[in-house]
């Protein structure tokens, strides 16, 4: 949210708070750096209440305050007194009226306690009795009340109404719960809150004008036209400003569109989709590149627990598309070649796009970026620059969630998606013998269980193929699936073919054996004969 205030200019700040045990999450310390480096209105308050349930302080960090974590920031920190009404509004207000003027961001540390335990099954027999003691004669509300009356502006009588009217309240809303009706169960409903229905309107391309482009030239097209189409999209990864990002697919970006809205980002993937998630409250699309795929784990908190759970839980979208080069082939090894998609796939409220051609990724990327849900959009590095189709020139869109029939036979149905419709093809061709419906994928959730089953009871024998390890794999379900919903139409066993059950290995020879390519062409055949 304080990225998208400072880029539209308006003069408000963010206040994010949290406990003294949340600063020793990695969280918090990327979310400093960040807001640091790019001088982002917003202030970082750490509520210090001495434990982290029943863990103390001393047990939680080594230094004598944790204000002192804001000078390896190089941002401002003050240490106040949590429990002084009038200290915490007047620091907070000053700041407030400063940040507004000169946008930064301010680590305040304040120093309280929590009388009662982190949630009430805990209690507080962990804390010394005269801890408890030395505390409750600091309490705010009493302190205040006093000094208030002390003052002479509010008397006796005032505050006996004062606590009338709140005692009120409370009951009055305990009235309105307890009255409430017994729940309705309705799993459709649940399921239709898990995305924001809201969807744009396909693009289609008003010229016939097509150029033949490279797999990376159709992804690099894409967010170009993105750019122009969303004025207020902001592009965040590393190094993918000047540099142009790992591939070069944003060279040149920065001089059209300017750093403000092409954005080079600190090594902090965890905090980036966090802000992804703030932008997208303030109504802005963002795009998030990982470097690798194999970076999202860095990620993957702020992705499957908030990104993907946000509309469900409070009818808030999440606008915001995460880049993901991944895939092997290429000698890369097992931090840069990982197929990671069942992760994503297994997780409600993600959309997962893998396009295997250039006009695929051209026209689903696009798809992605309008679609107001979070989408998790792999690109294989092995098609990057090995492979060229036409394309239009002008932004068009394919439908999320739609599969497509790359071949059509009579004989058996492989189901495949990204690197693995290219194995597919080049293993029919070696096989001219057999007639063979190739479904092309295209995105994996929401899966178009439809054209599966269309296929498989048309042939009768279903064959899955995905780079990705074996076991746990996506090829797992869709088998699953066959089964329940096409098993009388089946002649034969479904049958899986997918990478060996261990890391990608780095050496050429090793990766090649680890691949499902060579293991395909027998799996091919011998369900042929089956």
């Amino acid at each position: 949210m304080p990225l998208a205030d400072k880029l539209r200019g308006n003069p408000k700040i963010t206040v994010a708070f949290t406990g003294e045990g949340g600063t020793s999450e990695g969280d918090f310390h990327e979310a400093l750096n960040v807001a640091s480096v790019w001088d982002l209105p917003i202030i970082f308050v750490i509520e210090n209440n001495g434990y982290g349930l029943s863990t103390p302080t001393r047990e939680q960090y080594r230094c004598q305050s944790l204000v002192e974590r804001a000078a390896g920031y190089g941002i401002e920190g003050i240490q106040i007194d949590g429990n002084n009404i009038l200290e915490v509004y007047d620091t907070i207000s000053r700041l407030a009226t400063e940040l507004r003027q000169s946008p930064r961001p301010v680590l305040i540390e304040a120093m309280t306690f929590r009388m009662r335990g982190h949630e009430e099954a805990s209690g507080t027999a962990y804390v010394p009795k005269a801890l408890m003691e030395e505390w409750a004669i600091k309490d705010p509300v009493l302190n205040y009340e006093n000094y208030l009356l002390n003052e002479g502006i509010l008397t006796a009588d005032r505050i006996d109404q004062i606590r009338k009217r709140c005692k009120q309240t409370i009951d009055a809303g305990l009235k309105i719960a307890q009255a409430a009706p017994e729940l309705i169960l309705d799993p459709q409903q649940e399921i239709d809150d898990v995305f924001c229905p809201k969807m744009s309107l396909p693009m289609v391309p008003q010229t016939a004008q097509m150029s033949n482009k490279r797999y990376i030239e159709a992804i690099s097209d894409a967010l170009r036209q993105a750019m122009d189409l969303y004025p207020e999209l902001v592009l965040m990864g590393q190094d993918i400003a000047e540099y142009g990002g790992a591939f070069k697919i944003t060279d040149g970006f920065v001089a059209r569109y300017g750093k403000e809205r092409v954005r080079n980002t600190p090594i902090c993937e965890s905090v980036i989709a966090g802000i992804g998630l703030g932008m997208s409250i303030k109504g802005m699309k963002t795009m998030i590149e990982m470097q690798f795929a194999d970076f999202v784990t860095c990620a993957f908190n702020q992705i499957v627990n908030n990104l993907d759970k946000s509309h469900y839980r409070w009818a808030q979208n999440a606008d915001v598309v995460v880049r993901m080069p991944t895939g092997g082939t290429v000698g890369a090894g097992p931090f840069h070649s990982q197929s990671n998609e069942a992760w994503f796939f297994h997780t409600p409220g993600l959309k997962v796009v893998y396009p295997a051609t250039p006009y695929d990724a051209k026209g689903l990327l696009l798809a992605a970026l309008a679609d107001p849900n979070p989408v998790i959009f792999f690109e294989h590095k092995a098609l990057y620059r090995s492979l060229a189709d036409d394309i239009p020139d002008e932004p068009y869109t394919i439908e999320i969630g739609k599969a497509r029939t790359v071949s059509t036979g009579s004989d058996l149905s492989i189901i495949t998606y990204g690197l693995g419709v290219h194995w597919a093809t080049r293993a029919l061709a070696a096989a001219p013998h057999i007639s063979a419906d190739v479904i092309d994928l295209r995105t994996l959730s929401p899966l178009d269980t439809n054209a599966i089953y269309e296929s498989v009871r048309k042939t009768g024998k279903a064959l899955v193929l995905h780079e990705d390890s074996l076991t746990g794999g996506i090829g797992g379900e869709i088998a699953a699936l066959i089964a329940q919903h096409c098993f009388e139409r089946l002649d034969a066993p479904v049958v899986r073919c997918g990478a060996l059950d261990t890391p990608i290995p780095f050496a050429i020879p090793l990766e090649k054996q680890y691949m499902p390519e060579a293991r395909f062409a027998a799996a091919l055949q011998e369900l042929w004969e089956y």
